[in-house]
């Protein structure tokens, strides 16, 4: 197993003991990044110069102290819109062309703190709306989406482009492109990771993230990134992180949704998922059916809300320079300017009611369970899918659908992979639980890992 192959966990591990070092470590990584970033275009930027002086200082500090952290000496990859000094943050975007973040974003301040190597920044759909990243390859098969908005940052880490990155999650950003390209997407607790320095989407729906190869590195790198931060007016104190725990799930009540969540889902999706929850009993998990409050609402909430503070956030950059953002995002900002106060006011009541039906909800289930997308990753391209009841619905919505919930209501929501359809393309479960209740959802991430096969296994592009 070549370095770029191991996962966080396995890193640590491997430096800790001194059978690693940093610099070999990022070395292997940025030669995977050189062998198959020109396909994939997981990057905006490498920073390669600066990442190997990095790994020669995070060396010399572990052969002096030992490690400070688990991620120390460990390469990542930050999503676009995350602003590291010196760095550009462009979002993938012409608007944002040649600009350079002057300070570090929160989490890029505590990952440094934490010792992590900056690899550089993977790209996004521009400024994060949207859910295919089209300027980036599908890992597993580079005909096909990669998801998005953090289409890079999944790719990346699906590829052994880097160890683990982070990423965001508005309405679906993480966990959709984790689920197409086979790796973790964690979207935390609202407010548990701080947003300063990272450029919003939809100030009430925006989380910030990490993309790994295991819940257990999901859970290393939520630990260094958590935390209150006085600049983000959402910013809270959750709980201690504590995923440890038994290698079993006994007494762990599991939700099973009777409606929505396998509603228009793709036959080879819903068979992975549900052989998934069956080990979760396996495992000692007692299942209970659910049904999901307000699910015809769904997409009028999500919309209602992101559309126009969406466009509030672009509304002198759409005004001074429209023709430099791409056509599908300029349409979605001017159709945000056409939403009133009063659609948006009653997506904000909708969104409370909601948050209170799901809280009685969860007091009857500890996690609830189901597909993170209704499809695989579909082809470059492809505008719509048409379901078997003859539905027909954009590729965007249908990615959309299942991962929205957990942006409106707050809750914790982690996506793992579970299989693979008959293409070999990656299907992903999501395991989702009451607000700060983050370490639930890790664990049980956990306990499926540990008793399932094939976890952690880079995609395989041929270098």
């Amino acid at each position: 197993m070549q370095p770029f192959e191991l996962s966080l966990a396995e890193a640590a591990r491997a430096l800790r003991a001194r059978e690693l070092s940093p610099v070999e470590l990022t070395e292997s990584v940025l030669a995977r990044i050189g062998a198959v970033d020109g396909r994939l275009r997981a990057y905006a930027t490498v920073a390669a110069d600066a990442a190997t002086a990095a790994a020669v200082r995070a060396e010399r500090e572990i052969s002096e102290t030992g490690p400070r952290s688990p991620l120390h000496g460990i390469p990542m990859g930050l999503k676009d819109l995350i602003d590291a000094a010196g760095l550009p943050t462009t979002a993938s975007s012409d608007v944002r062309a040649g600009h350079i973040a002057d300070h570090d974003s929160q989490v890029a301040a505590r990952l440094k703190a934490a010792g992590a190597v900056l690899l550089g920044k993977t790209h996004t759909h521009e400024f994060a709306y949207g859910l295919t990243t089209p300027q980036t390859s599908n890992a597993w098969d580079q005909s096909r989406v990669a998801g998005g908005s953090s289409g890079g940052s999944a790719v990346a880490v699906a590829a052994g482009e880097a160890t683990f990155a982070l990423g965001t999650d508005t309405g679906g950003s993480i966990r959709v492109p984790a689920a197409l390209n086979g790796v973790v997407g964690l979207k935390p607790t609202y407010g548990l990771v701080s947003r300063s320095g990272v450029t919003s989407l939809s100030w009430s729906l925006d989380h910030v993230g990490p993309l790994t190869r295991s819940a257990t590195d999901a859970a290393l790198v939520l630990a260094a990134t958590a935390g209150y931060d006085p600049r983000d007016p959402a910013s809270v104190s959750g709980p201690p992180l504590d995923v440890t725990g038994s290698g079993d799930l006994k007494g762990l009540r599991v939700g099973i949704p009777r409606n929505h969540f396998f509603d228009r889902v793709s036959p080879e999706v819903e068979e992975a998922v549900r052989r998934a929850i069956e080990r979760l009993t396996e495992l000692g998990a007692k299942l209970v059916e659910v049904e999901i409050p307000m699910a015809r609402y769904i997409q009028a909430i999500q919309w209602g809300l992101m559309v126009p503070e969406a466009t509030a956030y672009h509304e002198r950059s759409l005004r001074a320079v429209p023709d430099l953002y791409t056509p599908d995002v300029r349409a979605l900002l001017e159709a945000g300017e056409l939403t009133s106060a009063g659609d948006y006011l009653r997506a904000q009541r909708a969104r409370t009611m909601m948050r209170d039906d799901w809280a009685r909800m969860f007091g009857g289930i500890d996690v609830l369970a189901a597909p993170t997308v209704p499809m695989t990753a579909a082809k470059s391209g492809q505008d719509t899918v048409e379901w078997a009841d003859g539905t027909v619905e954009a590729v965007s919505d249908s990615y959309v659908r299942l991962s929205a919930p957990a942006n409106i209501t707050g809750v914790p929501a982690l996506t793992l992979p579970v299989g693979h359809d008959h293409a070999g393309l990656p299907i992903g479960m999501q395991l989702m639980a009451r607000p700060f209740r983050d370490a639930t959802v890790l664990r049980v991430g956990r306990v499926y890992e540990e008793a399932a096969a094939d976890v952690g296994r880079i995609a395989p592009v041929a270098a």
